[in-house]
């Protein structure tokens, strides 16, 4: 994110640190990124880290309410470094843990969960940036080996339903009155009213095929849930792969749409896992991610907010989104 927590401070910080006996000598807030706070942070040794500050009021892939959410995505973070150390996946950018062998621990009044990272050089991806053929060969690769690589214990269940549901539903529930969470509230509202038909038939169209999806009996993996550009790290000719926050088993098509774009790259997948990725769920978990996000930037529209480069930012993508759901190419 962008835009740096007023609620927590230096101090708080290096307190929380400790934990990982991490003596922090400087701790530069880093605006990177679309969802959590980062920091880098270097330590009394010449180490530097990578800290992330996860608001666990929006998470609700992780979970319904703060501690839910801090338990989910406590598992998330124990998956990762689970598939890096007993897994062998060195193109997973794990967290450490604490001498008390935790990945994840609260920081504040219990809003925030803090996580720390090594520091990896790389050239870092941006969302939305196109795969050279030759990356998204790489990635398929990646995508390939961790989907072969049996699930660690600690591995969530990534749900086919939207996490997300019950606000969407709400927001095209109140449409006929003001809303009023900040600048942009009223704008949000205005522009669900024009997309609201375009809404609700995709979400039947979610459900058809969510239910679909759902009477087959196929194998799941361990996916990674977002492995798009912008989760990418490019490192001495390796992709790693960073953000394990959505982590959790399901159908491999969860990961594969974000990659896969012809048969080409089908064979090249079927070629290692000896499975054909399915064109039903690549088409359904692209209109979930979609969904997903029109949810998400709702839900915090409606609620109280402010004009900041993160606000500005979400209102760029949510538009872009609704104009995707409602073209006959989607």
């Amino acid at each position: 994110m962008k835009d740096r927590p007023r609620d927590i401070g230096d101090a708080e910080l290096r307190r929380a640190l400790r934990a990982w006996e991490i003596d922090a000598v400087s701790l530069a807030h880093a605006p990177v990124g679309f969802g959590d706070h980062h920091w880098t942070v270097t330590d009394a040794g010449r180490r530097r880290w990578f800290v992330t500050v996860a608001d666990l009021a929006h998470k609700s892939h992780c979970g319904a309410g703060p501690a839910a959410a801090f338990d989910g995505l406590r598992r998330a973070m124990d998956t990762a470094a689970a598939l890096r150390v007993d897994g062998g996946l060195d193109a997973v950018v794990a967290p450490v843990r604490t001498a008390g062998g935790e990945t994840l621990r609260p920081l504040g009044d219990g809003r925030y969960g803090i996580s720390v990272f090594p520091r990896v050089d790389g050239e870092a991806g941006e969302f939305g940036d196109p795969l050279t053929n030759h990356d998204r060969g790489r990635v398929l690769d990646l995508l390939a080996r961790l989907h072969t690589t049996p699930p660690p214990a600690a591995a969530p269940r990534a749900p086919l339903h939207l996490p997300a549901r019950a606000e969407l539903d709400s927001c095209l529930a109140a449409l006929d009155r003001p809303w009023a969470g900040g600048p942009h509230a009223e704008p949000a509202r205005e522009l669900t009213c024009a997309y609201a038909s375009v809404l609700r038939r995709r979400l039947d169209e979610f459900d058809r095929r969510a239910a679909a999806l759902g009477a087959r009996d196929r194998p799941h993996v361990v996916t990674h849930g977002e492995p798009h550009s912008g989760n990418l790290l490019r490192r001495d000719g390796q992709v790693l792969l960073v953000d394990w926050d959505t982590v959790g088993t399901g159908l491999p098509e969860r990961d594969l749409w974000h990659v896969v774009t012809g048969p080409d790259d089908c064979e090249r997948y079927a070629g290692t896992t000896g499975r054909r990725p399915d064109p039903e769920a690549l088409a359904f978990f692209r209109l979930r991610w979609a969904l997903d996000d029109v949810a998400a930037f709702l839900a915090g529209f409606r609620g109280p907010h402010d004009r900041t480069p993160d606000v500005e930012e979400s209102w760029t993508y949510l538009t872009a989104t609704l104009a995707s759901l409602a073209s006959d190419d989607f």
